[in-house]
């Protein structure tokens, strides 16, 4: 890891941090260097940039860390094969080389590869069984062009039904005569990532406000007003980064946008057969767009995604329409022998995509926009960075913030974050005994988030067949940035993705949240 070296300590977020940083704001009369705006994964990741190169740095978001769409994407880090497939051979190289990054040096702890299987059957044409082939070839080359080892990342192959069938066990078995298997990277989860980049930018120096709105935004500054407390103060910068994403236009009115929703179901991993890995079925029409099944942590697996047309207002959560519903049903079904029907659906979520729209869109699907980012400023000198993807946020936020430096006269070291990891990246994560599901979303910080724990019964669970402990709760409230109860539900745990489990949930986290401000006051 490059750069100063964190303690956790000098990474912790919670309650009290966050009043003394805005009160230390709210009388500061000289400019940050930067002001962030947005505390999605691009936003928390122009914040790391910039801290990183020794800036002073400055994040707002008007909700919750990871509150918008970078809580809703497929868990996926992504080496761009999709991109290839339509030609657009830069993003998938710049999104396979991220990749590596992300799974070699700055989120190791939070990311594994995940097999995806492309099932070949009798009847498959073809073109098809070609298609995937090359396309798993392709993916390969990208890998290796990006110094990605195989120990890392395996290489694609061939498999037998059998094999098939005992990776994804609730396949269709009927005429399935092998399959393609290739590998991805797969976040625990996306909102940890976020939280990570945050933390690793707050242990840097940067100030994190969270349930902080931004008005008033010039390239110069903005009205910052608690929403805790209604208190509202101006705040003088050097730069200023729109992060927004989705709500991009509404900081600067230039920003024309065209959003796209993706949609996935929860399941209970059950009932498509506990697979391990992630059953992979061509949309229909399509060499370039598929249905996952993803396994995922607390027993479920996520199916997705769409790409739908989303005109009209930006919602704060959106919801999936009945016709996606049924197309992932009916797609995934295909390959599965025991047909999945709304009854099997725990959950539903659905994010924005930030596609920018070029002004000759015309009747052009969503799925055929452009995927690549943009860094604009406004007349007013507001910085913009928007489109992308997950997987690019750290190359999008090191064009942000290179564009801030120049355009703010600020004099700054250059970036490091293509080799600098974050918080719980490095160090061993504690005692062998530790729970795997711990390890998995804390990686380095596993055995920390017992020792601190004051908290009753620390490693028992919040709710039966939910292997999140009331530790980790409590360490979401003192060290990760979460305020309330919805916080820990629904972004620093993913427990609100299936509303019964959130149900069984609530008291045991409302309970441990009363607790420990309670004890902080």
């Amino acid at each position: 890891m490059t750069g100063r070296p964190l303690s956790f300590a000098d990474a912790s977020l919670n309650a009290d941090r966050r009043t003394c940083e805005l009160a230390q704001l709210a009388s500061r009369t000289d400019p940050v260097d930067v002001l962030v705006i947005g505390g999605g994964v691009t936003g928390a990741g122009a914040a790391l940039d910039a801290a990183a190169r020794g800036l002073s740095v400055v994040l707002v978001e008007a909700h919750d860390l990871a509150f918008g769409t970078s809580r809703w994407s497929s868990k996926l880090v992504h080496g761009g094969l999709r991109y290839l497939a339509t030609g657009n051979i830069s993003i998938a190289r710049e999104s396979a080389l991220e990749r590596h990054r992300v799974m070699t040096v700055i989120a190791p702890h939070l990311v594994r590869p995940v097999g995806q299987l492309l099932p070949v059957y009798s009847d498959t044409p073809f073109v098809a069984k070609v298609a995937a082939r090359a396309g798993m070839l392709a993916g390969d080359v990208l890998r290796h062009n990006a110094a990605t080892p195989a120990t890392v990342l395996p290489r694609s192959r061939r498999i037998s039904a059998q094999r098939a069938g005992e990776l994804c066990p609730g396949i269709r078995t009927d005429g399935l005569r092998s399959a393609v298997l290739g590998h991805d990277g797969q976040l625990i989860d996306d909102a940890r990532l976020v939280v990570a980049l945050a933390r690793t930018a707050a242990g840097l120096g940067a100030s994190i406000c969270t349930y902080t709105r931004a008005s008033d935004v010039t390239g110069h500054g903005a009205v910052l007003t608690d929403t805790r407390t209604g208190n509202s103060f101006p705040i003088a910068a050097r730069s200023v980064i729109n992060a927004t994403g989705v709500w991009s236009g509404q900081v600067d009115d230039s920003i024309r946008l065209r959003p796209s929703r993706g949609t996935h179901l929860v399941v209970n991993a059950a009932a498509v057969g506990n697979p391990t890995a992630a059953l992979t079925v061509p949309m229909a029409g399509s060499i370039s767009r598929f249905v996952f099944a993803l396994p995922q942590q607390l027993g479920r697996v996520y199916i997705g995604l769409t790409d739908e047309d989303a005109p009209g207002g930006i919602p704060d959560e959106p919801t999936p329409s009945k016709n996606e519903i049924d197309l992932l049903l009916n797609t995934i079904n295909q390959a599965l022998s025991r047909e999945l029907t709304r009854s099997d659906i725990r959950g539903t979520y659905s994010g924005l995509r930030p596609l920018i729209d070029d002004g000759g869109a015309g009747e052009r699907a969503t799925a055929d926009l452009s995927r690549n980012h943009l860094v604009r400023v406004s007349p007013t000198g507001v910085i913009t960075v928007v489109g992308g993807k997950l997987t690019t946020y750290r190359q999008m936020a090191q064009d942000a913030v290179d564009e801030a430096v120049q355009r703010g006269g600020i004099r700054a070291a250059s970036c490091e974050t293509e080799s600098l990891a974050l918080v719980g990246a490095v160090g061993r994560p504690g005692d062998s005994t530790l729970p795997e599901s711990l390890v998995a979303r804390f990686g380095a910080e596993a055995g920390r988030v017992l020792e601190m724990a004051t908290v009753s019964d620390p490693d028992g669970r919040i709710a039966e067949d939910i292997d999140v402990t009331r530790a980790e709760v409590q360490y979401a409230l003192t060290a990760e940035g979460a305020l309330t109860v919805d916080d820990i539900l629904a972004r620093r745990t993913r427990i609100a993705l299936v509303p019964s489990d959130a149900d069984a949930a609530r008291p045991a986290v409302t309970e441990i949240v009363k607790a420990t401000v309670s004890a902080s006051a």
